[in-house]
């Protein structure tokens, strides 16, 4: 018999005018024990309730810092080209160039200062391996392998590209050669 209908049954028996002492005292009984269940029911509803709450504000903030943090990504990386294409350009000009069109390369070197400022205002630094570094396949990218006499397995022997990070995240690794030589 459902713990309601006993509770059903025992209030109808004290309407009635029954007197029995026993019946009430087990109707009281399992009316407690019903409200009991229902306490604890509600209890444990309530405390899931609250952690649910708690992850999902947890959940928000982690999310919100994210994209505060890494929401400038997609614009980062699209500058990239830019930098490089600068950098090339005050790589390629020849001392007689430098010279001759000294306000140009000038522009191009301020431009190109402006560029890192704004970008390491952000977040964005470059990741400059210099030859000679060790090959961390973390931070660079192996764009060719090849024998060097006086250097090890695993030497940068040429950047062609810089790296960078976006906060602590790999916005795009530095594009170096590596050396090949075998260890001796």
């Amino acid at each position: 018999m459902s713990e309601m209908k006993k509770d059903e049954i025992a209030e109808d028996q004290i309407l009635i005018g029954e007197d029995d002492p026993e019946a009430e005292a087990e109707a009281v009984a399992a009316e407690i024990e019903a409200l009991r269940a229902e306490r604890d029911d509600m209890r444990d509803r309530f405390m899931r309730a609250l952690a649910d709450a708690e992850n999902i504000r947890k959940r928000g903030e982690r999310d919100r810092r994210e994209a505060e943090q890494y929401g400038g990504s997609r614009l980062a990386r699209d500058l990239l080209p830019v930098y490089d294409n600068l950098r090339r350009a005050l790589d390629t000009a020849s001392e007689e160039q430098r010279a001759a069109n000294k306000a140009l390369i000038d522009g191009i070197e301020l431009t190109l200062r402006e560029l890192i400022n704004v970008l390491g205002k952000h977040g964005v630094q470059p990741i400059a391996p210099a030859v000679g570094d060790a090959f961390d396949p973390q931070l660079h990218q192996a764009m060719f392998e090849a024998p060097l006499p006086g250097t090890r397995a695993g030497d940068i022997i040429q950047v062609m590209t810089e790296g960078f990070l976006l906060h602590e995240r790999l916005l795009r690794p530095a594009q170096v050669g590596v050396s090949s030589t075998p260890k001796s």
